[in-house]
C-alpha cells in the first residue's frame, strides 16, 4: 500500500515542529524534524571547530557524522548524533544559525535527502522543513506552507527558551529570526518557497488551537484520514 505523506514549509518559527507533533498524534503518523537533522550537523561542526559558512570545511566532516532518529514511548522523536541522545543540544541558538548555515550546502543537502526520502518510503509521514513540498517530497499528497510575521514568530520562539531557562533577549531572538529567513530564503540550494500546488496558512493572528484546526480540517479534507 502506498504511504501517505504530508509536507510542512516554511520559515523559522512559524509553528511546523508543534503543529506537526500535534498532527502526528492526531491521526497516527510518524513525524520528521528535518530541521533537527540539519541542526545535528550544525552541532557537530560547531563541537569540531569548524566555520559553519565554510563549505569544504564542513563537508570535510560529514563522514564522521552518524544521525539516527528515534522514538520514544510517546512517540517524540529524539535526534542521536553518534550515538549521544542532542535533542536538547540542537535547540540552542547558537546551532539554529549553524544549521541555517550548513542547510545551504549542497553536499550537506544530498547526505541528508536519502535519508529523509526514506522515512516517506516507509511509513505514513508528517515532514516539516524548508523544501519538504519542493524538493524532498515533491509528490506528497498534501503540501502546507506555514508562515506568520517575523515579529510573531520571534515572541513566540522567545517564549519557548525562556521557559527552558535559556539566556537570550527579544531582541537577539528577532535579529536571528530575520538572518535565517534572509539565509533560507536566498540561498542556491533548495531556498525556502512555498509549492506551487501548496496550502497557504498565515498563523500570525490566530493561536496554537485554531492553526491546529486548520491543519486537521486539510489533513482529513485531502487524505481522508
Amino acid at each position: 500500500m502506498e504511504k501517505k505523506s504530508i509536507a510542512i514549509d516554511g520559515p523559522a518559527g512559524a509553528g511546523k515542529s508543534t503543529l506537526a507533533k500535534m498532527a502526528a498524534r492526531h491521526f497516527g503518523l510518524i513525524y520528521v524534524d528535518t530541521g533537527a537533522i540539519y541542526r545535528c550537523v550544525g552541532l557537530f561542526a560547531l563541537k569540531n571547530g569548524a566555520d559553519t559558512r565554510d563549505q569544504q570545511a564542513v563537508s570535510a566532516l560529514l563522514d564522521q557524522v552518524q544521525i539516527e532518529l528515534k522514538y520514544d514511548e510517546q512517540g517524540v522523536q529524539r535526534m542521536i548524533l553518534n550515538g549521544e541522545d542532542v535533542s536538547e543540544a540542537i535547540r540552542m541558538p547558537e546551532v539554529s544559525i549553524a544549521a541555517s548555515n550548513v542547510s545551504a550546502m549542497p553536499p550537506v543537502r544530498a547526505k541528508l535527502l536519502s535519508m529523509q526520502r526514506d522515512m516517506a518510503k516507509r511509513y505514513n509521514v508528517i515532514m516539516d522543513g524548508r523544501d519538504i513540498g519542493t524538493v524532498v517530497l515533491p509528490d506528497a499528497g498534501l503540501k502546507i506552507f506555514l508562515t506568520a510575521d517575523a515579529e510573531k514568530r520571534a515572541k513566540r520562539r522567545y517564549d519557548e527558551l525562556q521557559a527552558k531557562h535559556v539566556e537570550t533577549t527579544y531582541e537577539d531572538v528577532l535579529q536571528d529570526m530575520r538572518m535565517r529567513d534572509k539565509n533560507d530564503s536566498s540561498r542556491a540550494a533548495a531556498p525556502l518557497k512555498q509549492a506551487e500546488d501548496a496550502v497557504l496558512v498565515d498563523t500570525s493572528e490566530i493561536g496554537l488551537e485554531e492553526s491546529f484546526e486548520r491543519i486537521r480540517e486539510l489533513i482529513s479534507g485531502r487524505l481522508g484520514l
